[in-house]
């Protein structure tokens, strides 16, 4: 999950500092799940788009009705999803119908193929590239539980690694508040808020663009929808992308529990060797160890005064959560990053407009709406642990071995502790019945973590996997020319190489230029 909007253009996320950019699925009951739908009622099946110019950009848009329940579709208000496409500019070269999704879970997808096509003319070319907001999101149906003011009070306040047992109950009574909120604002929608259900309504967007397959592009949480639609409806995909892989072969608890480390390795083995390289531009150290003392001295200088920069009240946490935020691409981030730290430290000599852009930046660490939404995925796809002492261990190690996002678990995990039992069928991804799968992960990528991608990849028979030697997250259309070239090679024409293979990463970013 991810705490500010991210300007790599696909990474979604992911989501996601702690907890995002994911997605997965508990357990293994099987694909036939499939089969236990009933027959999609004629109101929805015979609906028809229509189709307007987007609010903004180049699109077409649309709204599209489908069941709250798709296991029992007659009952229940309908819900609504934002739809959206990008017409193949070249009907002779046209192939079919390219399905986007966005990743978080909880970010926004139907404005996705503006993005895609404006940099991939080729695509634009055979492609309609279509997308939408998955249920619960942007402009679908949204769920709702806590306002901004109680969402900024889990993170704005206090010191996420504080373990005294006031801090403890403290955390323990904000998630039980917030999923009160959630049952009391979004009532029985909760449940159906799943990637199970969503990806039913995927299938239902096929049907009615007239689509008898679909080929599909998705980074970060959309791999585990893209994974899933395949796996229940195999016959309805023609070419798969997953980029930056969530294990969709665990569960939501063991593949979020395990990002600390992984955003931890990112910040010591690529970010602080990076910042103590370009000591002479940042001045934190000459070394990864004098670098990594110089961000504990201004987290302990925040704690023992948290700084009011412009109205913003800046805490150890808000520093948490961007550095968690800048490590998700390089780029321009490792250098906006260290420029952060020095104007914490220095801010009297800072200019006042470079103030004002650092607080509305550090003002709402997550956002209400995507909170509520990656909540009602992540802790309504899969069953979690609901031992509260269970946690309180756990979280502790994780707070004490990799603190960056560590810290934050217990936040997270007490609300999945606290969320009504999950109801979603578990779906077991094999790549049994399925054309071979481009997939495509960075080794050192802090959210979809390496790892957790090699479990994917074994688990989907057949997939081809691209390995980037970097730490991005988010691989296509970010810089990499070979990546971009085995993705545009298997959309175009099918082409995948013969066996798993690798690409060369992107270069770190060179210091900032001082005016």
């Amino acid at each position: 999950m991810q705490l500010f909007r991210k300007p790599a253009r696909w990474a979604a996320a992911a989501a996601c500092g702690l907890l995002a950019a994911a997605a997965l699925p508990a357990g293994a009951a099987s694909a036939a799940a499939k089969s236990t739908t009933p027959p999609v009622p004629d109101r929805y099946r015979l609906q028809r788009l229509d189709w307007q110019p987007c609010v903004s950009g180049t699109l077409e848009c649309a709204t599209m009705a489908v069941p709250r329940d798709w296991y029992h579709p007659d009952a229940g208000p309908s819900l609504s999803i934002q739809v959206s496409r990008h017409r193949a500019t070249d009907p002779a070269k046209r192939q079919g119908v390219l399905m986007m999704a966005a990743g978080g879970p909880g970010s926004s997808g139907y404005q996705r193929p503006a993005n895609l096509t404006e940099h991939s003319p080729k695509l634009s070319a055979a492609y309609d590239v279509v997308s939408f907001d998955q249920r619960g999101v942007g402009a679908s149906t949204n769920v709702v539980c806590s306002d901004q003011d109680k969402v900024d009070g889990f993170f704005n306040s206090g010191d996420l690694r504080d373990r005294s047992p006031q801090a403890l109950r403290a955390t323990f009574d904000r998630a039980r508040d917030f999923v009160a909120d959630c049952e009391r604002n979004s009532g029985d929608l909760l449940s159906y808020i799943t990637t199970d259900q969503a990806v039913h309504d995927m299938d239902l967007y096929r049907s009615l663009l007239g689509a008898d397959k679909v080929s599909y592009y998705g980074p970060s949480y959309a791999t585990v929808l893209g994974a899933y639609y395949a796996t229940e409806f195999p016959r309805r995909v023609e070419r798969v992308v997953l980029d930056s892989n969530v294990d969709f072969a665990g569960s939501w608890e063991s593949f979020l529990t395990g990002q600390p480390m992984s955003f931890q390795r990112r910040f010591e083995q690529d970010f602080l060797p990076w910042l103590a390289k370009n000591d002479a531009t940042y001045h934190q150290g000459r070394t990864p160890a004098e670098a990594k003392a110089s961000y504990e001295r201004l987290r302990a200088s925040l704690h023992d005064h948290p700084l009011d920069l412009d109205g913003t009240v800046i805490t150890p946490n808000h520093l948490d959560a961007a550095a968690t935020n800048a490590m998700y691409n390089a780029g321009d981030r490792f250098r906006d990053f260290a420029s952060l730290m020095g104007l914490l430290e220095h801010p009297d000599s800072a200019p006042a407009d470079a103030k004002k852009k650092v607080a509305e930046q550090l003002q709402h660490l997550m956002g209400a709406n995507y909170f509520a939404d990656f909540f009602a995925v992540t802790c309504g796809d899969t069953s979690w642990t609901r031992d509260s002492g269970y946690w309180v261990a756990k979280s502790a190690e994780a707070t004490r071995v990799n603190p960056l996002a560590g810290a934050r678990e217990l936040t997270f995990a007490a609300v999945c502790a606290n969320w009504p039992r999950s109801k979603a069928p578990h779906i077991k991804v094999t790549g049994k019945g399925l054309p071979p799968v481009l997939m495509l992960n960075s080794t050192h990528d802090p959210a979809a973590y390496y790892e957790g991608a090699l479990r994917a990849h074994r688990a989907l028979a057949g997939s081809r996997l691209i390995t980037v030697d970097d730490g991005d997250h988010g691989q296509f259309q970010t810089g990499n020319a070979c990546a971009d070239g085995y993705v545009e090679n298997y959309l175009l024409d099918g082409t995948l190489p013969a066996k798993d293979t690798t690409c060369a990463g992107t270069p770190l970013p060179q210091p900032a230029v001082r005016g």
